[in-house]
């Protein structure tokens, strides 16, 4: 197994960088603008915060690898901003369209609980982030950090709801709790396998 290098790799900064920026602005905004869709009883305005949320996480990463500046600092932040900008968006969703809750639910959970352990465990590794995994293990990366991966657990779901499907989007939550109960398992013996319990 090679990794990165591991100085590099464990350096945590710097925090100020143009990707941290665009990750603290857009989760600002999608929490705000979400925060109001609920008050409003907007669909629309939440609509509009989902699309801030996804276009800010699309772009921070893309200026951190444009920009030289990913660090380990800036995943963990984009992590947590995820967590926050999801949680309120969901809550949202939910209060505006009822018949969402089961897989809210669902979703919510892997996301809030699996999915952020499964996440945060890179900083286990000398890796500068989830993007990085593949050098610890391919198939946890590839079941979870992919580009392919990142889009599926959540576009299923979305794409779902969106369409009216709700049993659909349920069956896709499931079937995403159940790839992060199985990457959790595979995450415990790679720790194990490492030395890093």
């Amino acid at each position: 197994m090679t990794l990165v290098d591991s100085r590099a790799a464990l350096t945590v900064g710097p925090l100020r960088t143009v990707p941290n920026y665009i990750t603290a602005i857009r989760t600002i905004a999608a929490v705000t603008l979400g925060v109001v869709a609920l008050v409003a009883g907007s669909v629309a305005l939440l609509a509009v915060a989902y699309g801030i949320y996804w276009l800010g996480d699309v772009l921070d990463g893309w200026a951190a690898r444009r920009l030289g500046q990913e660090t380990r600092a800036g995943a963990v932040l984009d992590i947590v901003s995820d967590r926050a900008c999801t949680a309120v968006l969901c809550v949202g969703l939910v209060s505006l369209v009822p018949d969402v809750a089961a897989v809210a639910l669902v979703f919510l959970l892997s996301f809030l609980v699996l999915d952020t352990m499964l996440s945060l465990a890179f900083l286990c590794w000398p890796v500068i982030s989830p993007n990085y995994f593949h050098l610890v293990d391919r198939r946890v990366w590839a079941l979870n950090w992919s580009p392919l991966a990142k889009a599926a657990n959540t576009a299923g779901v979305v794409g779902a709801i969106a369409f009216g499907q709700y049993r659909l989007a349920l069956g896709v939550a499931v079937a995403v709790v159940a790839v992060k109960l199985w990457s959790a398992a595979a995450m415990v013996r790679l720790l194990e396998r490492d030395g890093r319990p």
